[in-house]
């Protein structure tokens, strides 16, 4: 194992509540009703198909131009920003902070994989940014996940082989994206929605190098 790709939401940090009060304000202000198990869906999803699942939910796609759509997206992207002007480094999910700290004593290579335009400046305000060696532009990509593309494209600016990375996720779409990039996938949160990752923890506490470089020898191994 030479590197390790992290997904930002749920992962790092949870600013999934922040992430849902701004869609649940837009879905108001457009007349659809967005509650707690509808916003499981877009999780790990990249804000364009967030909005288009959103708008698809009540066969609203056709009723709003591209334009229109570009301007919702910013809409709920300037709210969510306000939101989370407040983080700070007690914002970091249980664990994640000694586990940057072990990653990088053992000089293997840590990259961001995160659909969040927004994951430079969250990265900056949990005053984490300089554990990362690459953070992947998810605006330069042309497919979102479950698409393999972002963890790809984080391999190659990492300078290593998918075959040598693990990916952490705690979405089904992110899992199916490491798997497709043919990478060792853990995920984090409940099995049953994260079976297909070749290792799922309930927590990010329980995330170590130890547990990292196992799953990835074991996996590997069977390969």
């Amino acid at each position: 194992m030479k590197a390790v790709l992290f997904d930002l939401d749920g992962v790092i940090t949870d600013t999934a509540a922040y992430h849902y009060e701004a869609w649940k304000a837009l879905g108001t202000k457009i007349g659809i009703d967005i509650d707690e198990e509808f916003n499981e869906q877009l999780k790990g999803v990249s804000r364009t198909d967030s909005l288009n699942r959103i708008l698809e939910k009540d066969n609203k796609q056709a009723a709003y131009t591209e334009a229109e759509k570009a301007a919702m997206a910013t809409e709920k992207n300037d709210l969510y920003k306000t939101l989370i002007e407040k983080m700070s480094p007690s914002d970091l999910l249980p664990g994640i902070k000694v586990l940057l700290d072990e990653l990088k004593a053992k000089n293997i290579k840590l990259g961001l994989a995160s659909a969040s335009k927004n994951g430079p400046t969250i990265l900056d305000k949990l005053q984490i940014t300089d554990y990362f060696d690459e953070i992947v532009d998810p605006a330069e990509l042309t497919a979102g996940k479950p698409d393999p593309e972002i963890f790809l494209t984080g391999a190659k600016q990492l300078g290593v082989d998918v075959s040598e990375c693990v990916g952490i996720e705690d979405a089904a779409a992110g899992i199916d994206s490491i798997n497709a990039a043919d990478m060792v996938s853990i995920g984090v949160g409940e099995a049953k929605n994260l079976g297909k990752a070749a290792k799922v923890v309930p927590s990010t506490a329980d995330l170590t190098v130890d547990l990292l470089e196992n799953v990835w020898s074991e996996t590997i191994g069977r390969a």
